[in-house]
């Protein structure tokens, strides 16, 4: 078929046409603008059009006319582990709400990775950034701040705001800890081991542990500090070295519910039960912490809300409403008690 028989690609304007309104509303529809809004039944009109006339918006047409790619991306450590799909989700959903694409990095929590992203993504035309980062600090983001990218990290503690744009999502993981471990206490435990984490949040979550102790005036015995990498083979085998101790330990804190689910693994396979012998306590609540035997009692971090909540701070900055200078955001963590602890 020559050119001139091929079908003319369908336009703003024929979609406006079609709709019976103007390019503008039309316009309006494709950005999702927050500076007009449109009616409902307009935009389903609007909608209804491009639907049948299979348009299909010029994506680089829109990226010149606004000098923005509607590109985002996100950085984080270890996508199987299931808290990070269920913060992507919270992202991609107020992504999708707001008409741009994301593009995901996973670094495996390894320094040279974290620099390789961020070499990435200077190369690459992306609006604004979601982080993830166990190694590197607000100084390695500078460049990319500075080139005018939108960035918010999601932190393990609170991070002082300053000059530069640089917004901080975090949960209080030393009030976290603490409050489990306090809970562990209430209920009588004296000989409380704690499996942490040496990157990411595992330092906080140690430290709310060693604070409850502290403030029950129990001594912080070293040999029941365990450090894991926030798998469930990990919290098998600091289980296990927890085991050795004399006397046992009688509940363990897990800086995360994969390690909390290997340690009730190796109590198990140790000939023990849980919670009778020894309670375990969790931390994230991922989805599959109400499905184990026992269910496990956790800390939830509501880790799709904070997805959503660190895609709405990027926007907000994007959009030019946020505030001058960096903020930091806390969302709040609680307790869920099942039947593990």
């Amino acid at each position: 078929m020559s050119d001139s028989k091929r079908r003319r690609r369908p336009t703003q304007a024929d979609v406006a046409k079609h709709a019976g309104v103007s390019q503008t509303t039309v316009s309006l529809v494709l950005n999702n603008s927050a500076m007009m809004t449109v009616p409902e039944e307009t935009r389903q009109r609007v909608l209804a059009a491009m639907e049948a006339l299979s348009y299909i918006p010029d994506r680089m047409a829109r990226s010149l006319r606004t000098r923005k790619t509607y590109t985002l991306a996100s950085i984080i450590p270890d996508i199987t582990n299931p808290f990070y799909p269920a913060f992507e989700r919270g992202i991609q959903d107020i992504a999708d709400q707001s008409g741009y694409d994301l593009i995901t990095y996973n670094t495996d929590g390894v320094r040279e990775k974290e620099q390789r992203c961020l070499r990435s993504l200077q190369q690459r035309q992306i609006d604004g950034i979601i982080a993830v980062l166990f190694h590197l600090t607000a100084r390695d983001l500078l460049p990319l701040l500075e080139s005018g990218t939108a960035i918010v990290r999601l932190d393990a503690e609170r991070k002082q705001p300053g000059i530069q744009p640089l917004d901080n999502i975090y949960v209080d993981n030393i009030a976290a800890a603490r409050l489990a471990a306090e809970y562990l206490i209430a209920r009588g435990h004296r000989q409380i081991g704690i499996i942490a984490g040496q990157l990411g949040p595992g330092r906080s979550r140690l430290l709310g542990y060693q604070d409850a102790l502290a403030a029950s005036g129990f001594p912080v015995d070293p040999e029941r500090i365990q450090i894991g990498d926030f798998t469930v083979q990990s919290g098998i085998s600091c289980t296990n070295r927890l085991l050795t101790a004399n006397p046992l330990p009688t509940a363990i804190l897990a800086a995360n519910d994969l390690m909390a689910m290997g340690a009730i693994s190796a109590i198990r396979a140790a000939g023990l039960h849980v919670p009778a012998n020894i309670a375990v306590v969790g931390f994230d609540d991922i989805q599959s912490a109400a499905l184990v035997s026992p269910p496990l009692t956790t800390i939830s971090l509501a880790q799709e809300k904070l997805g959503r909540r660190a895609a709405e701070m990027l926007l907000e900055r994007l959009d030019g409403t946020a505030r001058t200078g960096g903020r930091c955001e806390e969302l709040p963590a609680h307790l869920v008690v099942r039947e593990s602890a």
